[in-house]
């Protein structure tokens, strides 16, 4: 299988792995893949190269109507084409999100442990942040509704929703959705639904759901961001987007984009095009390769001494429980054993690691051997 053959990323500009060069470190951190993106993909990058002229980009109108067209079949979702607004990332998303909601010296509302840019978008945008730890119960990382309900202040204008969820992976339910939006509605706050991870579903039992396609009133209220970046490995190219229902939300949106972000490339939105019209074969190669690998990295956590997780629903981040093995920075303890994780204080969470299990299998086992390694020295 493809996915299994590693490939060297070494002297190609690569973050994920010029973080450690010239150390014997296996970098499983950041959330982008040791895989190739799709057959697809690479085919239309490569004609468009041979064209060779890299001017500005329009969107194309195939890949707006098949955006709409996969949200109404897989969510039900109907949304119309100017409630699309492009972005070069989904992270100034994030920041162009509490920007449009209330004016400086408001307050953003979000849950711990979290992507970190949710922790930092607020002081940015001139806002305060009110951070909400989630509670592990029946296996579950879950929201905390009543204390959120209990932190939300007057100038609280927004909620940050990260869903599926990065780092737990969980895949909120329905009821959940519908708890969190009644909370939202009651207190007039913005939504800002990061949606980014929602074609890895790693539990087969689990669909995710679109906040905004529950109901029209919800909608009313929510900024969704979603991009074809993390589905198939496309995070370098920069081409992701919002949908904005609220045309009066929307438009506030756009002016706080006005003049500080750059368009979408042609390259992004022609892997993007290629990647939603032509990747669903491959998309599907890699969710069974990412669930085993899932599933080695579960059965092998369980079964070292101190160190725990819950299965991760969706995502392919493994969020470790390293509180028990006696050492202050458990991320900077395996990266001396030679393994690079991601450090749970950066998400809100201290004691806890997170990894990156989107690599080829003997990749991952050589790094779960590492960390066996490591805690046998303690």
């Amino acid at each position: 299988m493809a996915f299994d053959i590693p490939i060297n990323r070494f002297n190609t500009y690569s973050q994920k792995w010029e973080k450690y060069r010239g150390r014997d470190v296996i970098p499983l951190w950041v959330a982008d893949m040791d895989f190739r993106s799709p057959p697809s993909v690479l085919d239309a990058l490569h004609k468009y190269v041979d064209h060779g002229i890299f001017g500005y980009a329009v969107p194309p109108a195939e890949l707006v109507d098949i955006i709409l067209s996969r949200l109404e079949r897989l969510y039900g979702w109907k949304i119309k084409p100017e409630s699309i607004v492009w972005l070069p990332g989904l992270v100034p998303g994030i920041n162009l999100c509490c920007r449009s909601a209330g004016r400086d010296g408001d307050s953003v509302i979000t849950t711990t442990p979290v992507y970190p840019p949710f922790l930092t978008a607020p002081e940015y945008s001139r806002r305060n942040l009110i951070s909400v730890p989630m509670i592990e119960e029946e296996g579950l990382w879950l929201m905390d509704f009543d204390m959120i309900r209990d932190s939300i202040t007057e100038d609280t204008k927004l909620f940050i929703l990260c869903n599926p969820h990065n780092p737990t992976g969980r895949v909120f339910r329905k009821d959940e959705l519908l708890r969190l939006a009644e909370i939202c509605e009651a207190n007039n706050l913005i939504i800002c639904s990061d949606e980014i991870h929602c074609d890895l579903i790693m539990d087969n039992n689990l669909n995710h759901i679109p906040i905004a396609s529950l109901d029209p009133e919800i909608a009313k209220r929510t900024i969704t961001l979603m991009a074809p970046s993390k589905t198939y490995n496309l995070a370098g190219l920069g081409c992701s987007f919002a949908i904005i229902e609220n045309q009066r939300l929307r438009k506030r949106f756009i002016q706080e984009k006005a003049g500080i972000l750059p368009d979408v490339t042609i390259t992004g939105f022609v892997a993007a095009l290629a990647a939603y019209r032509d990747g669903d074969e491959w998309l599907e190669e890699l969710l069974e390769y990412l669930r085993k690998n899932h599933k080695l990295v579960l059965d092998t956590v369980r079964e070292i001494p101190n160190l725990s997780m819950k299965p991760a629903e969706a995502t392919y981040l493994a969020w470790i429980d390293a509180r028990m093995i006696g050492v202050e920075n458990p991320a900077l303890f395996f990266e001396k054993y030679g393994v690079g994780l991601s450090d749970g204080a950066d998400f809100g969470k201290k004691g806890f690691v997170r990894l990156n299990f989107g690599c080829p299998l003997c990749t991952l086992e050589e790094a779960l051997k590492r960390i066996k390694r490591a805690l046998e020295k303690i």
